[in-house]
């Protein structure tokens, strides 16, 4: 099922905190012939890893909130979402998950389950998000959490039950498409648990 693809040139246009690379590329089509020569943009970012994170003792889900500049010109700017961050360089997913949670909101990971991995954008950015779902008790509460302040986070901790959560979520209060992800993973898996039961 793999098709040809040619990469005729590639460069990058914008090289910051993100990156943007230009490529002329053919690829096969579903007739089988080559396109013509197409210019694409791709912007890079490196993956991310994403929590949705339940407190067992108090049956809670654990969401963050913080001020998020793109989102700003068409909402309010503040955004509630999983926790998330950038996969490091030579750090593995799990690393990753368990480092970011333990800075937004405090806690050490006692259970960690992949749920998906997907691309955040995939016309115009290679970024994928690395989704997992996070347990947590209260005796892993070991720092207060709010983000590194290098790094200019100002991060608020939203504790919400699941019917909460849902009521949110049907408000349209939560916009973040990786947390929408998560929340429909969760109530499918907290419905097969309570069936069990």
């Amino acid at each position: 099922m793999d098709k040809k693809v040619v990469i005729h040139s590639k460069s990058r246009v914008f090289d910051d905190f993100f990156k943007i690379d230009e490529a002329y590329v053919s690829y096969e089509r579903f007739d089988g012939q080559m396109s013509s020569k197409v210019r694409f943009l791709s912007f890079e970012r490196g993956d991310s890893v994403a929590a949705i994170i339940f407190n067992k003792d108090v049956q809670k889900v654990i969401l963050v909130e913080q001020f998020k500049y793109p989102t700003y010109a068409k909402g309010p700017g503040w955004i509630v979402e999983t926790v998330a961050g950038i996969l490091e360089e030579g750090e593995t997913p799990e690393a990753a998950v368990r480092r970011e949670i333990l800075e937004e909101v405090g806690y050490e990971v006692e259970k960690l389950e992949h749920m998906y991995t997907f691309y955040a954008s995939p016309g115009g950015s290679s970024e994928r998000i690395i989704l997992y779902y996070a347990e947590v008790s209260d005796v892993g509460k070991v720092s207060a959490g709010g983000g590194v302040a290098g790094e200019h986070e100002n991060i608020r901790t939203v504790e919400l039950s699941v019917d909460e959560l849902e009521a949110s979520l049907a408000a349209g209060r939560i916009q973040d498409a990786k947390t929408i992800v998560g929340i429909m993973w969760l109530q499918r898996h907290l419905g097969k648990k309570s069936r069990r039961e």
